[in-house]
């Protein structure tokens, strides 16, 4: 496998097997691999309680200070002002932390509008997970403990709920496909044909980054 120089971020419909996939491919690549370590450093960095975090992932507000500290450059610069709502705060705490996650060095990114937050990075390439509704489900009861009868309405309940936290915080919409660098159904390929083909993505698109140098 060649040498990876690329952050790789992964947004996925839930049940579509998308963390597993992103520690797979971070394990083929030898790179860092980042999803719940995103809590834990931004719980370290902020002082605020890791429960707090998990808590409030996914979850946006309707609030006019956050738009308003948008517009002032906020995202860019920091954790934000101490009267926005926490949600919001938790928001912009996580994206340092991506950022800073990112600039280390190559490494696969999992959720958190992660791939709106490096936008402007070249080397960042933004990646879409989704599945069918029988692999979701199949997905779902095997390896999350969910009784197939509540299957179906957990997934749908989980895609609504970040669609809702990704629009809001990006003002674009989730899932759809000209905000991504590729989408990939990862029941026509599996857990080990989705994690190669992200690979000899990775390597082609970096081949030909290079030779437009």
């Amino acid at each position: 496998m060649a040498n990876a120089h690329s952050i790789i971020t992964i947004s996925r419909q839930y049940g579509s097997g998308g963390r597993y996939i992103g520690r797979k491919l971070a394990e083929a690549l030898d790179i860092p691999f980042y999803d719940k370590e995103i809590i834990l450093r931004s719980a370290e960095e902020s002082g605020i309680s890791r429960e707090v975090f998990e808590q409030l992932e996914e979850k946006p507000t309707n609030s006019l200070l956050y738009t308003l500290s948008l517009n002032a450059g906020l995202l860019r610069g920091g954790t934000g002002a101490p009267e926005l709502p926490l949600s919001d705060r938790v928001f912009l705490v996580q994206s340092e932390i991506i950022r800073k996650m990112a600039d280390q060095g190559p490494c696969v990114i999992v959720g958190r509008c992660s791939e709106y937050i490096l936008r402007d990075r070249k080397d960042c390439i933004k990646v879409f997970l989704y599945s069918t509704m029988d692999d979701r489900i199949a997905r779902a009861t095997t390896y999350y403990g969910l009784p197939e009868e509540k299957a179906r309405e957990k997934l749908a309940k989980m895609d609504k709920k970040r669609a809702s936290y990704y629009n809001f915080y990006t003002s674009m919409k989730w899932g759809q496909a000209e905000n991504y660098d590729l989408c990939v159904n990862t029941a026509a390929l599996g857990i080990e044909g989705t994690v190669q083909l992200l690979c000899q993505f990775m390597e082609d698109k970096e081949r030909l980054n290079a030779e437009k140098k």
